[in-house]
């Protein structure tokens, strides 16, 4: 039998053994009455300090329901004569239990973070915040809600920053996410056409899906109000250069002017503030990558592409990014016949592995997603 049974069964049946003892003028007089002596009353007190003995180590044991039963007790007139041996100072508050629960618990919850990094593939990679639980708020949000002591703990979290960021890498080109962020993110290259725009653009509301369109500017300068409908919806308006050249093939200056031109665009005629470059066709070189970091841009190439504009049968899309889709992928698409009829049953696939899809600065950004489900994440680091 543990321990908890062997207090319980001393609380339900010697306390109440007691209930017919009363103290007067120091005596216990129905004792002496029916039994007399000096012996009666020392077992009595032995038995009392038993129990107090008893009801302090208690919590040594975690017994809490026995510590409480026994202090609620203790204003019972059958115990008066062993309220000096009862001390109010030993017993824990409901605040104190709680307490005493999430600093044994908190430790294991918490999750290192993730420095961004440069890979010998995949160059840049994003890192990624810990976690850990936020005692204090936690606390709080169970006085709140007046849990009984003993329910589950509904865990209030606050990120920890990894000790490097992807700022801290430099002019580095970004092919992926973190690969333990689960995430991914679609990535539209607008450089012709629109008849194809209005039916992703209902598919990804429907779904409730944020994407990255990068708009080359010849494009753009025609298709003003389309992109500020876009950016509406909640899609993230970014830099595809503005002629769509090979980049690596123009001088310092021209690649420059490319980027200027389109990023001037984005912030006189929609208000945007950009911090994101996608090269046209995926060429660029080194110096590319410098010029869009001295203008604050972030270079962003792709993890898997839809290779849409050979239109491709929408089975052969899914196919070819469902074999490859993992968490911090960037995904290559255009607004195409063939991306626009595999959108819907791509994003049903990537929700059935259950990854959430964000724009690319939701995917780059080191933000955890929320935490399998529990408590809420605070940003508060």
């Amino acid at each position: 039998m543990d321990n908890t049974k062997v207090l319980s069964y001393v609380g339900i049946c010697v306390i109440p053994g007691m209930t017919s003892l009363s103290v007067e003028n120091g005596r216990f007089a129905n004792i002496q009455a029916e039994v007399g002596g000096m012996r009666q009353i020392s077992l009595l007190y032995l038995v009392g300090i038993v129990i107090v003995l008893m009801w302090g180590l208690a919590p040594l044991f975690g017994i809490d329901a026995y510590t409480r039963y026994v202090w609620k007790m203790k204003d019972a007139p059958h115990l008066s004569a062993f309220k000096p041996f009862l001390k109010h100072d030993n017993v824990p508050s409901d605040e104190q239990v709680w307490r005493e629960r999430l600093m044994k618990e908190a430790p294991a919850l918490r999750i290192k973070p993730i420095d961004a990094r440069i890979d010998p593939v995949w160059k840049a990679i994003p890192g990624y915040n810990g976690r850990e639980v936020d005692q204090e708020a936690t606390l709080k949000l169970i006085a709140s809600r007046k849990l009984a002591v003993g329910s589950a703990i509904p865990y209030i979290y606050r990120d920890i920053p990894p000790n490097q960021s992807l700022e801290d890498l430099g002019a580095q080109p970004i092919f992926k996410g973190n690969p333990e962020k689960p995430m991914v993110s679609l990535m539209i290259n607008v450089a012709w056409g629109d008849e194809f725009l209005p039916s992703m653009l209902s598919t990804l509301n429907k779904e409730n899906v944020h994407a990255t369109f990068f708009f080359d500017g010849t494009w753009l300068s025609k298709h003003i109000e389309t992109a500020r409908q876009i950016g509406a919806y909640g899609h993230e308006l970014s830099n595809h250069a503005y002629s769509h050249k090979n980049m690596s093939r123009l001088n310092r200056d021209q690649a420059a002017a490319e980027i200027v031109k389109t990023e001037k665009l984005l912030t006189d005629k929609l208000g945007v503030h950009n911090t994101l470059f996608a090269p046209p066709s995926g060429d660029f070189d080194q110096e590319t990558v410098d010029i869009a970091h001295q203008l604050h841009l972030k270079t962003v190439l792709w993890t898997l592409d839809t290779v849409d504009w050979k239109n491709p049968a929408p089975e052969t899309i899914i196919r070819r990014i469902s074999k490859g889709l993992e968490p911090g992928a960037l995904i290559l698409m255009h607004p195409t016949s063939s991306s626009s009829q595999a959108l819907p049953a791509l994003i049903r696939e990537i929700k059935r592995k259950g990854l959430a899809i964000g724009t690319v600065s939701e995917l780059l950004s080191p933000s955890r997603i929320s935490p399998d489900g529990q408590g809420v994440t605070l940003l508060s680091r």
